[in-house]
Parts: structure tokens; C-alpha cells; sequence
């Protein structure tokens, strides 16, 4: 390939752009927004999603407390989540300090910033190429392209749409640049955008490169290759020092125990290189998450994808010079792609959505720029782009309602693929977290099939499997999970849990320990060591433990609720009561929850914590999820119903209690509940002394 502006065939250097009217680049960019929010509007009545958005925001203590000096430092001097951008956390901490935890505001920036970035890439297109239209079918479908849903609609990837709209700003300056006087404030401009883009998302490394090839086309720029070079490299210094700090912030989530091969990670690159254009063009059954092939893509799809990438290729180099667009597109697609095609394995995923945010632009400029050169007619050429744009809404606009919560992201991802483990797994914990244990016992057995050796769905399966009272079979899947993981500290801890709930107190301690001794900053370990403290009757200690669970996750229900009981029997009910409302808060669908808030509610001795019409409330919802057939359940419901005047039902309640009771053999039980019936015959509400 000649060097641009060299030899014999010497490409014709790009007019300025032409000087469209203000009036038309203000329609266009209203028209840009106004598709982006018609596709994404709906998220702003999304919730968080429990796959990274509460490990990054909710619980995330740095960045949940809103923007602060501590909290900016934090940011540039910590590695956490296996990633360094500081600039992203900036960003997650300004959202809390504007919407705290509402998560409509924090999808409203990401909203907000991918129509920036798509207004960006219209204006900095028409500026390189002097293409109104072109530029801007460019950027519609880079705005409401299916493919871009998860990296809008999902909170965790604020990354994206951060990066997004440096990379813009980057090329925008650069191109400044490039068409002046050589300036150093010009250059430092480039500098200064390129570092904001890399502290948002280290994948924008590839971004030097990109550069070069827009030196090609369509900026043909006329300095010798050398100059061009020798320009980009204190940007390409700057890739390096960040590819350095990434490698260091994911080793412990690069793979390293064989499981993804060397050849299986090839062939992999070369298959999502060829998925990635196939969801360009058919872009159905989206998942948010697209798990590794457990031994490797099959053969004929790699060579086939390899056939297919190698002609790609073969054409863009053979049409350089009547048509440069075509390399210089494709050439984007590859190199941006080139840090997430999985040849350092992070995580488990063969591919994902997310990763053609910016990769693909390259290829939607190649094939508009191809097809506006096939000389259609204006009206057919308009025809196509709309039918082409209202096709791409319509599938967007119904991907991004998939992103509602956690329940519609993973129902319909595993929809997408049965066989897909690990939306099986997060499937049975929406069952679980909602109280459908039958459904979630049925998701994490499936899970197991298809993964008999997961310690996820072994650990998972025991953790459902003691919520409905299967202690012997929780445990023998527990006791599976930490043979299969043994430097698991979650794995450990609900082990423990088990032992403690069968009454093997001793063991359980020491799982508990154990937990700690492999991640001293376990909230659940703590948590768990705190109950053994309770029941032993030792609550300034099992309050510590509480405490300390609660500082290092300030949304653990059961460490709430744990409190809550320690701090009703140290005689401080009204302290309680906030503590038994945020479990309840977090995980409504724990009848455990429910049931001891509304006894509260009903029974407390301080006449100005009763509340007996919410009591009744809360009882019956708790004796419902518990099946009504519970003595404690139909006590609780009695003692607010009398609390609420209906001392009918509340007598009704009681006798069942008794007569269930009774049948269990439960004397004690009995002769509290006979008691509290009397005052209800008598038409009294029973309070606590």
C-alpha cells in the first residue's frame, strides 16, 4: 500500500466540509437524540440489576456515599472490581451525590452520555469526510443499533458510554490537529481527551492505531509515514502504561488453570470476530451473557469464521485505493476489537454486546459508504436507510426492555439458550430472592446438569435447599461446593450455616472461621459467626459481629435482621425497628423478615412503636410465603390481629396455631400460645412485658 499522498495512484485529498446549515445539523442532532430516546428512554425506570450494578454502586461504600476528595483519591489509587478507572467511578459517584440510589438518575446519565457521544461521532464524521448524510445514518445506527442495549441500559457499563464519549472528543481534536498548524495546544488537547478516555475504559489502547488509519482515510493526510508515527507515540506510551495497569488490576480474573487453552482462546477470537458481524445484520436473541464453550468453538466454525475474515480481508486490500473506506473501516473493526477477543481470558464469557460499542463503527462506515456508491436513487436510498433504522428501534427498544430487572434479564437470556449455566444460576437466585424455592431448587438442579461440577450451583442449590428446610441434603451439596472450591470463603461460610441450622455448633464455628481466615472482609461470615454469639446469649459480641457485617455491606438483609433480634433482647426494641424494616426493605420475599417485624409491630411493649393495621398486614403476607401452616407464622398473625381489633380472626389464628402445634408436640409453644389466646378471648391484645 502507498504511502497516502505518495505515487502514482494518489488518492484526492478531502475538501474541507461543506458549509451545511446550522438549521440542518441542529435537526440532525435533534433527530439523533430523539432515537436514542426513543430506544433508551424506558430505562429510566429500570432498577440496578444484581450482576455487577451492586457491587460497583449500590454497596460499593466509596462510591455509594457520593463525590468527595477521599472518594476521588480512592479512585486514582485503588484497583477494584479487577478494573482501574477512575474516571468511571468519578462518574458512579456523582450520580449518588445527584440521585443517591435511585437508579432511574444513574441510567439517565448513561442515557445522557451515549447521545452525546452519538451527536459526537455525526459532527466528527461530517468534519473528516465533508458526508452530511452519510455521517449521519452512520451515527443512527451506531445510536440505536441493538447491539448497543447493554452497554446503555446497563448501569455497571457506564464505562462504555463514558469512554464512548472521550473517543469522540479524542478524534474530534485530533482531526483539529491534523487539518492546522502544528500546535502543542492542539496536540495536548488530543492528550488530554485520550487520557480522560482511557481512565474511563482501558479499551480505548487501540485507539493510536485508530488514528493512523484515519491518517489514511479519511484524512489522507500527506506527511511521510515516519512523521505519522512518530506522533502517536507518546499516545502509544500512554496505551502501554494502562495495558500494564489492567493486566495488574485483572490477574485475579485472568484464567490461568487451563480450563481456556491457548487454542481454544484463538479459535474463539476468530469465531466472535465473525458472531459480532453476523449480530450486525441479524441482531436477535441478545444475551448479556454468552459463556465459553467448554471445549473450545467447534472446528468447522472456526475455519469457517477464518475462511470468511481472511476474504473480508483479501477484498478491502484489493479495493484500497478506488475504495479506502473499506480497509480503513475493517481495519478499525479489528484492531478496536483486539483487547476483548479473550486471548488473556478474563472471565467466562466468549464474547459480549458490549464489546462492538465503538469496534463496529468502523464496519457501519465501510458499508455505508460502499452502498451509497452503488449511485441508488436519493428517494431509494432514503427509503432504505429508514426501513434499515426503524427495523433497528423496533429491536432495540425491545432488547432494552429485557434490561427491566433482574428477573426479565435472565428469564430471557436463558431463553435465548437453555443451556446457558450461568443465566440458569442467576435465574433459581431471582426464585430464590422472591420466594419461589420450589423454582429456584429446580433452576440450580438443572444448572447441575448441565454443569454437574459447578461449586456455584452446588453452593447456590444448598443455600435454597436450607431456606426450605432441607438441612441434610443443604449440607451434602455444601460439603460438594468446598471440595470443588476450597478458597471459596462464601462456600465455607454457608456450610456453616448449614452445620449451625442441624445444631453442630462446633463445626459450623470453624467453617465460620474459615470463611474469614480466606476473606477476613466476608460480611456473611461475620454475620454467621454473630448468630452462633446470639443464640449462645452473648449479644455485645454477636452485635459486633453484626456490625462489622453491616460495614461491609451495608445491604445484607440477614445481617439486618440479625441485629435487629440481638438488639430486641438487649431491651432496645426502638432501635430494632429500623434494622427489621431494611431487611424487610431488601428482601421483602423472606417470610422470616416479615413475621418478626409485624410481632414487633403488634406486640412491643412501647405503646409508640405498635402498628396494628401494618402488623396484620406483614403477618398475612408472611404467613402466606410461609405456607400458613406454621404455629409461629399463625401466632404472629393472631397477636396483630388483635393488635388491629379483630379479635375474631386473631382467636381463629391462635386455635390453629395450637392445634398445628399440638400435633408437632411443641409443649412449650403450646402453653405461650394458650396464654396469649385468653387475653384475645377477653377481647385484649397481647404486649410484650
Amino acid at each position: 500500500m502507498s504511502a497516502p499522498g505518495t505515487g502514482p495512484n494518489k488518492l484526492k485529498v478531502q475538501p474541507p466540509s461543506p458549509p451545511d446549515s446550522r438549521w440542518t445539523l441542529s435537526a440532525i442532532c435533534f433527530a439523533l437524540a430523539a432515537m436514542t430516546f426513543a430506544v433508551f428512554g424506558q430505562t429510566l425506570t429500570h432498577g440496578f440489576v444484581d450482576y455487577d450494578d451492586l457491587e460497583y454502586v449500590v454497596e460499593n461504600p466509596m462510591v455509594n456515599q457520593g463525590l468527595s476528595l477521599r472518594g476521588i483519591a480512592w479512585a486514582f489509587t485503588h484497583l477494584y472490581a479487577a478494573n482501574w478507572h477512575p474516571l468511571t467511578w468519578i462518574s458512579h459517584m456523582l450520580d449518588c451525590q445527584l440521585y443517591g440510589l435511585h437508579a432511574g438518575g444513574h441510567h439517565l446519565t448513561n442515557v445522557a452520555l451515549h447521545t452525546a457521544a452519538v451527536i459526537a461521532l455525526f459532527l466528527v464524521l461530517r468534519e473528516m469526510t465533508g458526508a452530511l448524510w452519510r455521517s449521519a445514518f452512520v451515527a443512527a445506527v451506531f445510536a440505536i443499533h441493538p447491539l448497543r442495549v447493554e452497554s446503555v441500559a446497563w448501569v455497571a457499563e457506564r464505562k462504555d458510554v463514558l469512554s464512548g464519549f472521550f473517543f469522540m472528543l479524542t478524534v474530534g481534536a485530533y482531526v483539529r490537529y491534523a487539518r492546522r498548524p502544528w500546535s502543542p495546544w492542539r496536540y495536548g488537547l488530543v492528550v488530554l481527551f485520550f487520557a480522560a478516555g482511557l481512565m474511563s475504559k482501558p479499551m480505548l489502547v487501540t485507539l493510536p492505531v485508530v488514528l493512523l488509519l484515519l491518517d489514511y482515510w479519511p484524512l489522507q493526510r500527506k506527511e511521510t509515514r515516519r512523521r505519522l508515527v512518530m506522533e502517536k507515540l507518546p499516545l502509544l506510551a500512554m496505551s502501554a502504561a494502562v495495558c500494564v495497569a489492567t493486566l495488574f488490576a485483572q490477574s485475579n480474573a485472568i484464567s490461568s488453570d487451563g480450563s481456556f487453552s491457548v487454542p481454544y482462546r484463538l479459535g474463539n477470537a476468530l469465531t466472535a470476530c465473525a458472531i459480532y458481524l453476523g449480530q450486525m445484520v441479524w441482531p436477535l436473541d441478545l444475551s448479556v451473557l454468552y459463556p465459553f464453550p467448554h471445549h473450545g468453538q467447534p472446528p468447522w466454525e472456526v475455519a469457517l469464521s477464518a475462511v470468511l475474515l481472511a476474504g473480508f480481508f483479501a477484498i478491502t486490500i484489493w479495493q484500497r485505493r478506488k475504495q479506502p473506506w473499506l480497509l480503513a473501516g475493517w481495519l478499525w473493526y479489528l484492531v478496536m476489537l483486539l483487547p476483548v477477543l479473550g486471548i488473556i481470558q478474563v472471565g467466562v464469557q466468549a464474547h459480549a454486546d458490549r464489546y462492538t460499542y465503538l469496534p463496529q463503527i468502523g464496519i457501519y462506515v465501510a458499508l455505508t459508504w460502499l452502498v451509497a456508491e452503488w449511485g441508488i436513487g436519493r428517494m431509494a436510498l432514503g427509503i432504505l436507510m429508514a426501513g434499515v433504522l426503524a427495523v433497528l428501534m423496533a429491536c432495540a427498544w425491545q432488547q432494552a426492555a429485557t434490561w427491566q430487572n433482574n428477573e426479565t434479564l435472565w428469564t430471557y437470556a436463558l431463553a435465548c439458550d437453555p443451556n446457558n449455566d450461568f443465566a440458569e444460576d442467576n435465574v433459581g437466585m431471582v426464585m430464590m430472592h422472591t420466594g419461589r424455592l420450589d423454582a429456584a431448587i429446580a433452576c440450580f438442579q438443572q444448572e447441575l446438569q448441565i454443569m454437574p461440577d459447578s461449586p456455584l450451583a452446588h453452593n447456590n442449590l444448598a443455600n435454597a435447599l436450607l431456606k426450605a428446610g432441607d438441612v441434610d441434603d443443604a449440607i451434602m451439596h455444601g460439603q460438594r461446593a468446598v471440595e470443588l472450591i476450597p478458597q471459596d470463603a462464601e462456600a465455607w461460610g454457608n456450610l456453616g450455616n448449614a452445620l449451625f441450622r442441624k445444631g453442630k455448633v462446633d463445626e459450623a464455628v470453624a467453617d465460620f472461621h474459615k470463611a474469614l481466615q480466606l476473606k477476613p472482609a466476608s460480611a456473611m461470615a461475620h454475620n454467621n459467626l454473630g448468630a452462633i454469639f446470639l443464640q449462645r446469649g452473648a449479644l455485645d459480641e454477636a452485635m459486633a459481629e453484626f456490625q462489622k457485617a453491616l460495614q461491609l455491606k451495608p445491604l445484607l438483609a440477614e445481617a439486618h435482621y440479625n441485629f435487629a433480634k440481638a438488639l430486641v433482647q438487649k431491651g432496645s426494641p426502638d432501635k430494632a425497628l429500623p434494622h427489621f424494616e431494611q431487611a424487610v426493605k431488601i428482601d421483602p420475599a423472606d417470610p422470616r423478615y416479615l413475621n418478626d417485624l409485624a410481632w414487633l409491630l403488634a406486640t412491643s411493649s412501647q405503646a409508640s412503636l405498635r402498628q396494628g393495621s401494618k402488623a396484620d398486614q406483614l403477618a398475612r403476607i408472611a404467613n402466606n410465603l410461609a405456607g400458613g401452616k406454621s404455629p409461629d407464622f399463625l401466632a404472629t398473625l393472631a397477636a396483630s390481629c388483635a393488635e388491629a381489633g379483630q379479635f375474631d380472626d386473631a382467636r381463629r389464628h391462635a386455635k390453629e396455631a395450637i392445634a398445628i402445634a399440638q400435633m408437632a408436640g411443641e409443649t412449650n409453644l403450646i402453653q405461650r400460645i394458650s396464654g396469649e389466646l385468653r387475653l384475645y378471648e377477653a377481647g385484649r391484645p397481647f404486649h410484650q412485658p
